[in-house]
Order: C-alpha cells, then sequence, then structure tokens
C-alpha cells in the first residue's frame, strides 16, 4: 500500500477506489480469472481463491515491481466485478460493509 492509501483521513472504499485506478490490472486479471472459473462451471467462488490466483500472477508469473494487495480491498473488487457483470450477482458470497 502507498502513503497515500494509508491516509487515515480516507475511508476504506476511497483507499481502495485510489488504489484500483492505480493499478487497473489487478481488476483485470480478477475479471479474466472469474470469467474463466464461471466458464468452467463455478456458479460460485470465494473472492479470496480469485486474489490469491493475482496474487500469484502477479508475483510469481509476471515480473516487475512487487505490490501488495490489500486484504481490505477483497471485498470491494468482488462488489465490483458483480455491478460490472449484473448477469453474475451473487457469485460472490458479500456482507454488509462496515462504515
Amino acid at each position: 500500500m502507498t502513503e497515500e492509501t494509508t491516509d487515515p483521513t480516507m475511508t476504506l472504499k476511497q483507499k481502495w477506489l485510489k488504489w484500483h485506478n492505480e493499478n487497473p490490472h489487478v481488476y483485470v486479471l480478477f475479471e479474466r480469472f472469474t470469467k474463466e472459473a464461471i466458464r468452467n462451471g463455478h456458479t460460485r467462488l470465494s473472492a479470496w481463491l480469485i486474489i490469491n490466483r493475482v496474487r500469484w500472477e502477479t508475483s510469481i508469473v509476471t515480473t516487475g515491481k512487487d505490490f501488495k494487495i490489500s486484504n481490505d480491498f477483497i471485498a470491494y473488487y468482488s462488489r465490483h466485478f458483480m455491478e460490472l457483470n449484473p448477469t453474475y450477482k451473487g457469485f460472490f458470497q458479500t456482507k454488509q460493509m462496515k462504515r
């Protein structure tokens, strides 16, 4: 996480949105791996599983600058996927977010 995403005056959603905008390739991979799972017959899956595959791809398979994906952001990725892909609403189980 960057200094900006550790700013205590920002909400968690604001931190995620800033980080997401600075690292758009993470969502691209998240969506790609989720749709791959769907094509392979999964009707529900853990967003943690998907984000850990993204971590694998960005840490092991590809080269470049290392970065960390905060566990705090996983819920936002799953919700973002279902917002952009309403056909798959409910693919990731979600709970009410703490405010």
